[in-house]
């Protein structure tokens, strides 16, 4: 029996992003998978529903039709609890499910909607194709460089005019994940004289790599480095001296972008407001921890402020602001996935896979910790 995959319309404020593009649709039905996309999906990413056709998927008008009879259920964003009770019983649904406004995973569990979670791909080698949060992250990081240069007063980019030589401005990034790795070289394209500042020493060579300086911290050593290639929580000694080298910095920065987050617990606190009344008046900052409390003292999550002379940037959801590449990017990992659950176009969950195992969060109308 072929399995049929529905790609569903995101109906989140803001969220511009579609979970499948033409080109994976062609991939999956080689895999012997049937697409079906529910009309108007890929509108808000350049993508029309004649593309969407030409690729070999079946255009529906509706949810109610898109979702009817469908084993799996493709989106970005996680349903909200409107969006759940329409969502067919025993049917697959893969996406990020933990994003504000999507309903619970008890509602998905007691509408016997099994559910895959993008965001709890395992950081392993194997799972590589399939991290999703990794592919948006790079969007976001390379998006938060030209929202900020946008915001500053100055150029990035040293310039020899007629009217005389312009200095390159200096970027800080903190936090050197694959955000902060695609926001360093993003700012080194643009031309300035990029630093980065990171608790994990694992990661000095890939700064170095991209033509960075790498802001060193004595006494450190490899505290910083959790599980999985992530930052851990630091003591209050070790925090005290993340305060003192970041503070070393931040006096010389004219745009500053902290990437800097922690799985499950709130962002990391790497800069105060003391810290902010000693930039430079016209700095910016752009925190892209805005929306797990945010790595700078004073951001608010969807909004500019100014404080003591200084542009605070609390940008939310980033990679739907550059949502075509974003889209081929996400729907990539879910080909990848999709590759990995089904054989000979029928689906096939076995949780003895250590990615299905850590994806799978409801099945059989239970919920899975």
């Amino acid at each position: 029996m072929t399995t049929t995959v529905a790609v569903l319309k995101e109906l989140a404020g803001g969220e511009q992003r579609v979970a499948l593009v033409p080109d994976s649709v062609q991939r999956l039905v080689k895999l012997g998978l049937g697409v079906r996309v529910e009309a108007g999906a890929g509108e808000a990413s350049s993508i029309g529903d004649t593309d969407y056709e030409r690729a070999g998927a079946v255009v529906v008008a509706g949810r109610a039709l898109a979702v009817s009879g469908a084993d799996v259920l493709l989106k970005v964003q996680g349903p909200s609890a409107e969006e759940i009770q329409g969502l067919p019983s025993g049917s697959l649904l893969i996406g990020f499910l933990q994003g504000r406004g999507s309903g619970s995973l008890e509602q998905l569990a007691a509408r016997r909607v099994d559910a895959m979670a993008m965001e709890r791909v395992p950081r392993t080698t194997r799972a590589q194709a399939v991290d999703a949060l990794s592919s948006q992250a790079t969007v976001a990081g390379y998006k938060a460089v030209l929202l900020g240069a946008s915001m500053s007063p100055r150029l990035l980019p040293m310039l020899t005019t007629a009217a005389g030589t312009l200095t390159p401005a200096k970027v800080l990034v903190l936090g050197a994940g694959v955000a902060g790795l695609q926001a360093i070289a993003t700012a080194k394209r643009l031309g300035a004289v990029v630093s980065a500042f990171d608790v994990r020493a694992a990661v000095r060579e890939q700064v170095q790599s991209l033509g960075a300086k790498f802001v060193e911290m004595e006494g450190l050593g490899t505290a910083g480095d959790g599980a999985g290639g992530y930052a851990k929580a630091l003591g209050e000694e070790q925090q005290r001296r993340v305060f003192d080298a970041v503070a070393g910095q931040l006096g010389d920065a004219d745009l500053v972008i902290t990437t800097a987050q922690i799985p499950g617990k709130p962002a990391p606190r790497l800069i105060t407001s003391k810290m902010l009344a000693r930039m430079k008046a016209g700095s910016v900052v752009v925190d892209l921890a805005a929306e797990s409390g945010g790595n700078c003292e004073g951001t608010t999550a969807g909004e500019a402020v100014r404080e003591a002379g200084v542009t605070l940037l609390g940008p939310t959801n980033l990679a739907a602001t550059v949502p075509l590449h974003a889209s081929m990017m996400y729907s990539r990992n879910l080909v990848a996935l999709l590759s990995l659950i089904t054989a000979g176009g029928a689906l096939k969950l076995d949780l003895a896979d250590d990615i299905v195992a850590a994806m799978l969060v409801t099945s059989n109308g239970a919920v899975r910790a």
